[in-house]
């Protein structure tokens, strides 16, 4: 039974593990559905840029799954994205990424696990993978809830157990509260390809499985050991994010009792901060951005959409490979990352949505778009016609960029201004020939990339732009003056 919670407490944990591979995402999720099963509202939030672990906790929860991370946001912002993200729930699960204190490389942790739940204040329970050693865990988990006396590992989650006596035998070992024993269980198995698991939103069988995950931590973990100890977590001062106020920095209007979403706003020609600003006035005036979805397109944060809304628009999802045109008004495009280039035929064989997409483009309809969008602008991806925007052609390739950059803004664009910094990441196993157009969209390590103008900006870098509200800004206000 789901019970009333003082918004400051947001009951929580964090789940880690010594290393990738050994059961996260399988007992993260599993903890979100089993808890929700149970009669919780709960939410769920991934460490680090991940979108595809999300997609997973948005079916085990029942509403959007966040990321939070300190790189892409800034360490100011994590607890109250977390906060925001937690309103309405009365528990929030935290899976972790890699291992607990395996951060940006060279940034000695920065951006780990161990860094938002020491941020967050979050107790956390240590997935451990027990398949191949026993009293040796013991050691491990030692050395993992000594390391950092700001992290606070409070109990543990044996994974892939052979038997009963093996359990037992690490258990003996560890000194903190085993909280479940899960054994080995190939029905659980999540397909993997070239750049990770494969997504929620592609598995037909994807609900399927997460009932199966529901049911497996409800049989071998203490759900009610969890929640005293997600319970436990000290009350967070810091107010909510808030998209209106993120829009507007130094407004006095109250993040703490703003929604979460307008029901509607108009843009006005007053000035905030040097900045447009817009007025809730109900449902008046919203200019539609056309956000793509579908298969080939599912990596955007929850809280694009919600910047965007905030800033007057109206945000719809479409399928590039299904539609057959934009959503009726569309006064801007947001094409987000994902899989182009496993559904590239059905991205090409839509050839009415590319050819029209194509001209509002080149007309000057403002769009952004993130690695996929940027594949799927070029002339073509593997041989496959594409919307033939940019003067360029994609194709996969055999390394792979993976990095966590700062880029610049080597000129005003779309979406920057000259010299203006951010945070991003880059995971990609593709490349685009040529890498630049006449005016690039960042400089990252000395070197031009993207392509972009007055009403597009395209490249393979991702931004969270919670961490840089500045841009949602800026789109919106092409948007408006669009629509």
């Amino acid at each position: 039974m789901t019970a009333v919670v003082d918004p400051g407490t947001t009951p929580r944990l964090v789940v880690a593990a010594p290393a990738t591979g050994q059961g996260k995402t399988t007992v993260a999720t599993g903890l979100m559905a089993a808890l929700a099963a149970a009669g919780h509202e709960v939410s769920g939030h991934k460490v680090g840029p991940d979108y595809i672990d999300p997609g997973y906790h948005a079916l085990a929860c029942g509403r959007p799954g966040r990321n939070l991370d300190p790189h892409l946001v800034g360490e100011e912002r994590v607890v109250p994205l977390l906060r925001h993200g937690a309103r309405g729930a009365d528990v929030s699960v935290v899976e972790g990424v890699m291992g607990l204190y395996d951060g940006r490389v060279g940034g000695r942790g920065f951006a780990s696990t161990a860094h938002v739940a020491a941020l967050t204040r979050t107790p956390v329970v240590l997935v451990v993978d027990i398949s191949r050693s026993s009293r040796s865990i013991g050691a491990v988990v030692h050395g993992m809830a000594t390391w950092d006396a700001d992290v606070e590992v409070a109990g543990v989650i044996l994974n892939q157990a052979g038997s009963r006596r093996h359990a037992d035998e690490v258990a003996s070992s560890i000194d903190l509260p085993v909280l479940g024993v899960l054994p080995r269980d190939d029905r659980i198995a999540t397909p993997s390809r070239h750049l990770g698991l494969v997504t929620a939103a592609e598995r037909d069988e994807s609900a399927a499985v997460v009932a199966r995950l529901a049911e497996l931590l409800t049989e071998h973990v203490d759900l009610a050991a969890v929640l005293d100890l997600a319970r436990s977590a000290p009350a967070l001062k810091a107010a909510p994010w808030d998209p209106t106020a993120a829009l507007h920095p130094g407004d006095a209007t109250s993040a703490e009792s703003a929604p979460t979403r307008l029901t509607g706003a108009e843009f006005t020609p007053t000035r905030h901060g040097g900045e447009p600003s817009w007025r809730r006035l109900g449902n008046v005036g919203r200019p539609v951005v056309a956000v793509a979805g579908g298969r080939a397109f599912t990596f955007r944060y929850a809280e694009t959409a919600e910047l965007l809304e905030a800033a007057g628009c109206e945000v719809r999802s479409f399928d590039p490979a299904q539609d057959a045109s934009l959503p009726p008004g569309t006064a801007g495009l947001y094409l987000g990352g994902g899989f182009p280039e496993v559904h590239a035929a059905d991205l090409s064989a839509n050839a009415a949505l590319r050819e029209e997409i194509r001209d509002a483009v080149g007309d000057g309809l403002p769009t952004v778009a993130e690695c996929a969008g940027l594949l799927y602008l070029c002339r073509t991806l593997d041989g496959q016609p594409m919307a033939g925007i940019l003067d360029a052609d994609a194709a996969m390739s055999d390394g792979l960029t993976l990095r966590y950059p700062v880029a610049t803004a080597p000129v005003d664009t779309l979406l920057t201004r000259a010299g203006e910094q951010v945070t991003g990441h880059e995971f990609h196993r593709t490349t685009v020939t040529p890498t630049t157009g006449s005016t690039p969209a960042w400089t990252i390590e000395e070197k031009d990339m993207g392509f972009s103008g007055s009403t597009l900006h395209a490249s393979y870098l991702h931004t969270h732009w919670a961490g840089h509200p500045q841009l949602a800004r800026r789109f919106a206000e092409a948007v408006h003056a669009r629509g």
